[in-house]
Parts: C-alpha cells; structure tokens; sequence
C-alpha cells in the first residue's frame, strides 16, 4: 500500500469513530507495522494539519472535532482503489442499462479512472465478464430521446414532446419541465411539470414519439414537493398514500421479505410462529396488487378490507381460468 492510500485509509478511520483508537488497533486496520502507523499519525497531522489528539487516559488516538480546531482537508482525488473499482462498476452497470447515454461526456474522467486503477493492479477489462446487469422487462428507449431528455433536464429547459399513453391509447402534445429521471424496475420514468394538465406528472420515457428540448427555462419544482407527490405512495405511481396495508407472509416466505425494501417507510416485524408482517402505505393499489399476486399462497392481506377483497377476487378469478377445460387452438 502507498503511503497516500494509508494516510487516507487513517483519515477516514479517525473520522468514522467518536472514541481515541489504540495504536494496536491503528496497525491492524492499515495492516503495517507500528512504525509505519506512527509514521502516518505523524503526516496527515503534521503535513494536513489534521486535529489529531492522543488520549492518555484511553491510549488511543482521535480526531479533535471542537470549534477551535484546525480545519483540514486533504487534496486531490482521494478514493481508495476499492472505491475507485466501484465508481468503475457503477459505469459499466450504467452501459449496460442504456448504451451510449454518457460514453462520450464522462470518458476523459473514466481513462483516468483507469488509469489510477491499473496502478493498483486492477484490470478494468475484467469488468465485462464479472459484472453483468439482467433487465427483466425492460423496454427499449431510442438513445436519441433519451439524450434529449438528458440534455434538456441537466440544463434546465423545458422539453416539447409527442407522448403516447398506454392506459388511455391516446397521442398528445405536451410541454414538460423536467425535475427527475428515474429508473424504475428496468425502465425509465420522467418526473415533470406538465404545463398542459397544470400539476406534476410521470411519463414513461419509451412512450416519447418525439422530444425536443427548449430554450425556454424549466419551472423547478422544491425536491420536498416533488417527493411529497411521486415518492409517498407505493410504486411508480403518483399522489400521496391515504392507507395503509397490512400483509403476512409464510414463515417459509418470510426468510425473504424481511430483507426486502418495498418502501421507505414500511414497518415489518417477525411474528412468534415465524411469519412475517409487513405494513406499508399505499395510494392506487394496481401495483401493489401485482407484487402480491406474485407471492400466492404465501401471503395474505389482513388489512384494509378492500385490498384484501380486491386479491382475493383476483385469485379467484384466476382459479376459475385454471378450472376450466382447457381448449387447445
């Protein structure tokens, strides 16, 4: 290990923890002898001006964080190796999503990304075999659009579109002012003001005809508001939750969904029998249904009353297709 990469590995241990650190625990954190760790207390505080301070009551080092303490900062592109092959992965995992979206804007920084990466050792071409991204049910977006989309959401213009929606099979010209791009199960959504139906809406991006950014200035919409209207309820659609459902899951089932995030603020907690319940607030339930649907006989809905009859009815509508006789074309 370099001694840039120790003085930075150090930096952060001392920052992560609110309690001196021994010097024993010091050398096998940085994995180096005890005069190699000294060596580095002694730089970063020294040569960075580091507000290090040695307890003598605990024996251990620490990081000074009162108001008269020096400030310090350490220059350049501190990123470990490993953080740098993280960044790296995050890029290939980009290209697989939507090809071509940011190759040529970003490739300046990613060759010296891969570059500081082969100091360490690192073979970026092993990415291609080791890091693999499956998107189930991913619908293709013409990089064109989503270029456009890109460009008019980054500079902050409003977007004129052809849009085609799916729930009611009609072709529409809107003008959006973009706020977020999301990538949602395998596809894209956008996160507008839309300046036709006058509120904010979602659009799937694959359903742009046609998009063409402006030169008229976007309206910005507070990050609170806009997550008060797209990410309170459950699922890709939009408005806020007005109830909440309860659902318990199969002991065996349950192995699996207490380590699942079906939404920021849902609650769960392991029952004595060994099921798992799960509480979450929702809006429309149409998606909701379907990821319960999805886990059959495994789950039931307890509350409320007419999610609980809106599955069950789906189940039995399900059963009956699966009773008839089956015809054969």
């Amino acid at each position: 290990m370099d001694t840039l990469t120790r003085i930075s590995d150090l930096c952060r241990i001392l920052e992560a923890r609110r309690r001196p650190i021994s010097l024993q625990d010091l050398m096998g954190q940085l994995e180096c002898s005890e005069s190699t760790a000294r060596r580095a207390i002694h730089k970063l505080r020294d040569e960075f001006n580091a507000p290090i301070v040695f307890d003598q009551n605990a024996k251990g080092w620490y990081l000074d964080r009162t108001c008269n303490a020096r400030t310090f900062r350490l220059p350049g592109h501190w990123l470990t190796a490993a953080e740098l092959h993280a960044l790296l992965s995050c890029h290939q995992l980009l290209r697989q999503i939507e090809p071509g979206l940011l190759g040529p804007e970003i490739a300046p920084l990613m060759e010296h990304i891969e570059t500081t990466l082969a100091k360490h050792g690192l073979d970026r071409a092993l990415l291609a075999e080791r890091v693999r991204l499956v998107a189930i049910g991913a619908r293709p977006v013409p990089s064109e659009t989503l270029k456009a989309v890109a460009e008019a959401l980054l500079s902050g213009h409003r977007l004129q579109v052809t849009y085609h929606s799916r729930s009611r099979d009609e072709i529409r010209e809107r003008t959006l002012s973009l706020q977020r791009l999301t990538w949602y199960r395998s596809n894209w959504y956008l996160e507008a003001w839309c300046h036709q139906s006058g509120g904010p809406r979602r659009f799937a991006v694959e359903r742009l005809l046609s998009a063409r950014p402006l030169a008229t200035a976007a309206e910005p919409i507070p990050t609170a508001d806009l997550d008060a209207h797209f990410a309170d309820a459950y699922g890709i659609f939009a408005g806020l939750a007005t109830q909440t459902a309860t659902l318990l899951f199969s002991r065996e089932r349950a192995r699996w969904v207490a380590d699942e995030r079906w939404h920021p603020h849902q609650r769960g907690r392991h029952l004595p029998d060994g099921r798992y319940e799960l509480t979450l607030p929702y809006g429309r339930a149409d998606e909701l249904i379907m990821d319960i649907l999805k886990y059959g006989p495994d789950v039931e809905v307890i509350a409320p009353t007419e999610l609980r009859d809106a599955v069950a009815g789906r189940l039995e509508e399900a059963a009956k297709r699966y009773r008839r006789h089956l015809v054969r074309f």
